[in-house]
């Protein structure tokens, strides 16, 4: 029997919310993908403990979580909400003390009970208009 993948998922997401990243093992290849790119579970571990590092107060709020099975595994689509106050660089941005609130689109493909690639799109346009106070759409590149 299939695992039921929403509930892998959220229990991935509370893992992250407890801050139990050693945990990572149960929920996540020894290697997999992110947005294409090859890289250990560490390194993930690493990416995860950088955000949480510039922003302590960040939750991992899954709005949206949809789930389906197939033969390799299967894929969960989530729409997660983030409204914290980074204190220092995040996600690429200088904070200014006050709280962002963003989306982050994530699928995750599963195989084996265990996420094997992350495909993230974080609402980066959103953060800049909340730092900068300006519609930052024009800067952006088309496409």
């Amino acid at each position: 029997m299939a695992p039921d993948l929403e509930s892998r998922c959220r229990a991935y997401l509370a893992a992250l919310n407890e801050r139990r990243l050693d945990g990572l093992v149960e929920h996540v290849h020894d290697e997999l993908t992110y947005n294409g790119e090859p890289m250990t579970r560490r390194q993930y571990q690493e990416l995860i403990a950088a955000d949480l590092a510039a922003a302590p107060d960040l939750v991992y709020d899954a709005q949206i979580v949809v789930a389906a099975n197939d033969v390799a595994g299967g894929q969960v689509a989530c729409r997660l909400v983030f409204d914290c106050a980074p204190r220092d660089e995040f996600l690429g941005f200088r904070p200014d003390g006050a709280r962002l609130r963003f989306a982050e689109h994530v699928f995750y493909r599963y195989q084996d009970g265990r996420i094997a690639a992350v495909r993230s799109m974080i609402d980066r346009t959103a953060i800049a208009e909340q730092l900068s106070g300006r519609d930052v759409s024009a800067l952006l590149e088309p496409g």
